[in-house]
């Protein structure tokens, strides 16, 4: 989001994601105005990822997320578009 964002001509952006990436949106692009589709889009426990948790979390491959087969091809859909967008 943050390289479609730089790179992007447009303007104006709605952003659909959890509301704390505004903040670094607006300041790596002064020039352009950032709208978030819900200002409810707040996640707590997402404020409290640090590196250490990630790192951890890469080496023990913990926790798992197990989500149903249609969920998994739906997902998996949704992020090969977005990988797309990032690539064009």
């Amino acid at each position: 989001m943050c390289r479609f964002a730089h790179e992007t001509e447009v303007k104006e952006i709605i952003v659909g994601t959890e509301i704390g990436i505004i903040h670094r949106l607006k300041k790596e692009n002064p020039d352009k105005k950032f709208i978030a589709a819900s200002e409810q889009a707040v996640c707590p426990r997402m404020k409290l990822i640090t590196l250490e948790n990630i790192l951890w979390s890469l080496q023990e491959m913990s926790p798992v997320v197990k989500v149903s087969e249609e969920i998994r091809l739906e997902t998996k859909a949704a992020v090969g578009k977005m990988l797309e967008i990032g690539r064009g």
